[in-house]
């Protein structure tokens, strides 16, 4: 088949090359013609990784590398996945599936990305939307260390064909159809990792952590089966896996930017950040949508104040830590 990566950055690199392992056709295209030279020249993506980049992965700046393509896989930024596809749709000439795994919401309107997809790609032009998404750091997958994740969509052929494209001995790829309690779970997982991380840089440790995991699942599962996801997914890939890996690795950026502001506040940190946190977005999409609701949120309305309400993180840790006691009980609706 022939794939187009839409995006240059780690993930799309990551994917590309197992792509190009299990012998598909790919290219990657990106704004950076640095980043693009040094994959075709280099077979390197050296912004990102030190570790080299299979010879089979091209790269271009010319977005009509797109127009034959078979899937289109998207691994660009949450911000900028709206405009990217707009220029991709009047350029692709056959309907393609089309593979989101960017994780997170629209910024305005609060609807899951797939959502976005779908309104933004005609008709005529779109076989299927299925989102590639679960616990992975692209650090590990560049390397071919042994990860799994979840095609997730609401065309099970689509989400097999994506399975059969990336699936090999280090890339394990299941799938699933409860696309509202996956997508919910991949872009709220990331509040967590930013709470995990905050704890880390206040100096709490291994316990605080597992409490937190915990509480976050059921908060996860809370908030995504409200909004019509499946219980049992929140303790699948899309949901305690992933909460595992970001809210427990330094590879995480959503756990990194928590250990920074942890110990040198959010002013600070959003004064000197460069990079896209995922979770800080999706933050203030569950934060609002969760009020709208009326779904208790406790760990997210206090990462919400610390992110934007210029609260303390330590001060943020005491105040859940002094909620009104209660029993823990086996439903996560009573949690």
């Amino acid at each position: 088949m022939k794939i187009t990566v839409l995006g240059t950055g780690s993930w799309g690199t990551a994917l590309a090359q197992v792509l190009a392992d299990n012998g598909q056709q790919v290219v990657m295209w990106g704004i950076s013609e640095e980043e693009v030279n040094d994959l075709n020249l280099n077979h390197r993506n050296s912004r990102y990784f030190d570790s080299p980049v299979s010879e089979k992965v091209k790269a271009s700046t010319d977005l009509s590398c797109a127009e034959d393509a078979d899937v289109l896989l998207a691994a660009v930024p949450t911000m900028a996945l709206e405009s990217v596809l707009k220029q991709v749709a009047d350029i692709v000439r056959k309907p393609v599936i089309v593979i989101n795994v960017a994780k997170g919401f629209h910024p305005v309107s609060h609807k899951r990305l797939s959502e976005v997809i779908k309104e933004i790609m005609p008709a005529e032009k779109t076989k299927a939307v299925v989102s590639l998404i679960g616990p992975s750091h692209a650090e590990e997958v560049i390397i071919r260390l042994m990860t799994a994740v979840n095609a997730v969509s609401d065309n099970m052929e689509a989400a097999k064909t994506v399975q059969e494209l990336f699936s090999n001995e280090y890339f394990r790829v299941y799938r699933n159809d409860d696309v509202i309690g996956a997508e919910v779970g991949v872009a709220l997982k990331n509040v967590i990792a930013i709470a995990s991380g905050i704890l880390e840089g206040i100096g709490q440790g291994d316990n605080a952590r597992a409490a937190l995991m915990t509480r976050g699942l059921a908060e996860m599962t809370r908030f995504g089966t409200a909004l019509g996801g499946r219980e049992e997914t929140y303790l699948g890939l899309d949901g305690v896996g992933d909460l595992i890996v970001t809210c427990t690795s330094r590879h995480s950026r959503n756990f990194m930017a928590g250990y920074q502001i942890g110990r040198e506040g959010a002013a600070k940190f959003f004064a000197e950040n460069k990079k896209t946190v995922e979770g800080i977005f999706a933050c203030k999409v569950v934060y609002e949508e969760a009020k709208k609701r009326g779904i208790e949120m406790p760990i997210t309305e206090q990462i919400y104040a610390v992110l934007y309400e210029g609260k303390s993180p330590a001060q943020a840790a005491h105040d859940l830590m002094s909620r009104k006691l209660k029993p823990e009980t086996a439903s996560v609706y009573k949690i």
